[in-house]
């Protein structure tokens, strides 16, 4: 089995898994050290799965709040974000966290939990008043989210929008 046949493993995996599933177990499974394990979740959440460590191994969200998750790569200039944000929650989408896989840091994600303009709104305002840097910062744009949608035509609405107005790079 090779690298990318093992990523899609642990993906079915955790779609078909009722509870937690161990990276020693996993390791075990695929006959790999459980630190691989752990380097291949990392870089399946940098795609935009929305895989989680819970004290009894790996879960993989596969609704939130009764909705679709599906993971999207971005790019944008700073003065984007707002673009981006509104193409998502004005089509019916919420942005659940973002992603960027740092050169030297490794994968870095967090929650945004942006639903609706005012949180987008909101969310740049504060930005703006610290003074702070967007996580894109340091991947020159480049970062993926998890979006929660009510179905598939949802997310197809929201990639199409953000595809014209130039921000999507790839569905992840």
């Amino acid at each position: 089995m090779n690298t990318i046949e093992r990523r899609k493993a642990i993906v079915e995996r955790l779609m078909a898994a009722d509870e937690p599933v161990n990276a020693t177990r996993m390791a075990g499974e695929y006959g790999v050290t459980r630190q691989i394990i752990v380097a291949d979740v990392a870089l399946l959440r940098a795609e935009g799965y929305p895989i989680r460590a819970e004290h009894r191994g790996y879960v993989i969200e596969k609704k939130h709040g009764g909705r679709m998750l599906f993971g999207i790569v971005c790019r944008h200039t700073r003065d984007g974000i707002g673009d981006e944000f509104y193409a998502i929650v004005d089509n019916g989408g919420e942005v659940l966290d973002v992603t960027v896989d740092h050169a030297i840091y490794g994968t870095i994600s967090v929650e945004l939990h942006i639903a609706s303009r005012f949180d987008a709104d909101d969310f740049i305002e504060k930005a703006k008043r610290a003074d702070a840097s967007q996580l894109s910062d340091l991947t020159s744009g480049l970062h993926t989210h998890t979006v929660a949608v009510p179905d598939e035509k949802t997310f197809e609405r929201i990639c199409e929008e953000l595809t014209v107005r130039g921000i999507l790079v790839e569905r992840a």
